[in-house]
Order: C-alpha cells, then structure tokens, then sequence
C-alpha cells in the first residue's frame, strides 16, 4: 500500500455564455442518452472510464444502488459511441441549489488523444443547462489523467475551490482518504 497527496480541484461555469464549445471532427461519434440506463451498462461505462483513474465508490455499491440511483429524476447518463464502440460517457447529478453537477466525464483508454474530450465535456455542459442549471460544476483530482484540467478550462470552466487530501491506494484500489 501507498499513501499519495491529492489535490482536488472543483470548478464551475456560472452562465451558458462561458462555455467555449468545441465540436467532434470524427463523423462517427455521437453521444446517446442512456434512460434508463441499464444497471449492467452503467457499471461497465463507470469502471472502463474510471479504472485507470481510481474511481472506486461506485464498485462497492450493492446491487440494488445502482438502479435506485439511477431511476432519480435529478439523474442523466450519455454514453459516447463512435462506431459501434463505446468511447466514454458523462453522469449529471441536479442538485436542491439548482446546480447541476457533471458527477462523472471521461473516455476510455481506446479513445484518448482523438479529439473527443473537448466536444463531449461540451455536450455535458449543454445538456446540463438544458437540465436548468442555474450554474455546472464538476471536479477533478491530481489523480484523474493529465489532460483532464486543461480540458476542462479550456472549455471555459474556473477554479473555485481547491482542497488537498491523503490517499491510501493498494494496487490499483483506493482504500481510504482524507482530507487534509
């Protein structure tokens, strides 16, 4: 086991007129609407995008949190396909504020570095608004890939608030953290 230091970093986007959009080059992708989202394809969009970033919360849920989760109407999930292969996905989570939160982003290994995480993060920050957001916010850490925070404010996101946390991981599982 090995304890890292982690900084998250949360960001937001307080009016549609922030967002500096970016469009897909490949005619192949399009991004589906997964509702309902089946509980099998949910589990495997969260641990294809998340393994290699350590996303580990929703692995230990028990079989009946995922479908609770996910019948909420304050709950979306997009699956990025180009061709007939699933390229990545993006949850929102609206929230009593009236925010909604981009809960989770990101692409599978396969189809990082081909110019889609630009359009999709702008595609769930549009989807967000058409939630009725009244601000979209989201989060990344020192864990998550190198390409996730340039991505992010370039498409027009700002810091608002940033936190350092010690992370105990074992192989390639986090097993506690706290906040420092």
């Amino acid at each position: 086991m090995r304890t890292v230091d982690v900084v998250r970093t949360y960001l937001e986007l307080k009016s549609p007129g922030e967002l500096r959009g970016a469009s897909f080059s490949n005619p192949d992708a399009r991004v589906e609407r997964r509702n309902p989202c089946p509980v099998p394809v949910y589990r495997r969009l969260y641990k294809d995008v998340g393994e290699d970033w350590y996303w580990h919360s929703r692995l230990e849920w028990s079989d009946a949190a995922p479908a609770e989760h996910l019948a909420k109407p304050s709950i979306g999930v997009w699956e990025l396909k180009v061709g007939n292969g699933s390229a990545g996905y993006f949850e929102l989570g609206k929230h009593d504020d009236g925010s909604v939160e981009i809960v989770y982003f990101g692409l599978t290994p396969a189809f990082i570095g081909q110019g889609l995480g630009g359009p999709l993060l702008t595609q769930a920050t549009r989807e967000a608004w058409a939630m009725g957001a009244n601000r979209v916010w989201l989060h990344t850490c020192t864990l998550d890939s190198e390409r996730a925070l340039p991505n992010y404010r370039a498409r027009g996101f700002r810091e608002f608030k940033t936190e350092r946390l010690e992370v105990d991981i074992d192989g390639k599982a986090v097993v506690a953290e706290r906040i420092l």
